[in-house]
């Protein structure tokens, strides 16, 4: 059973579009890990003051264990996340008829 997780950081907006093209190969490097760690699907989403990442994680310790990694949460600072801590969704992945 996997888990879709919706995180939902506040921040400077700008300044993360830009790094993902100023550190493109960091953000590779990133997912690289997380699929060995059991990331499954990723997206990013820009919002009113937020960035939004959809997940889909193997587990949710698989991704705890992953999000726990002081060197991730450095560089999500870095890129213009707020110091405070995100909103998290977590709930379990389910199929449907109109899925796509």
């Amino acid at each position: 059973m996997s888990v879709v997780i919706v995180g939902k950081f506040k921040g400077d907006t700008a300044k993360f579009r830009q790094a993902l093209t100023d550190r493109a190969g960091e953000f590779a490097k990133i997912g690289e890990s997380a699929r060995t760690m059991g990331a499954l699907h990723h997206r990013f989403a820009i919002g009113d003051g937020c960035v939004l990442v959809i997940d889909e994680w193997e587990s949710v310790e698989h991704f705890e264990k992953f999000f726990a990694n002081p060197d991730l949460q450095a560089f999500i600072g870095s890129v213009g996340a707020a110091p405070e801590p995100p909103g998290m969704l977590i709930g379990e992945a389910v199929s449907s008829s109109d899925q796509f």
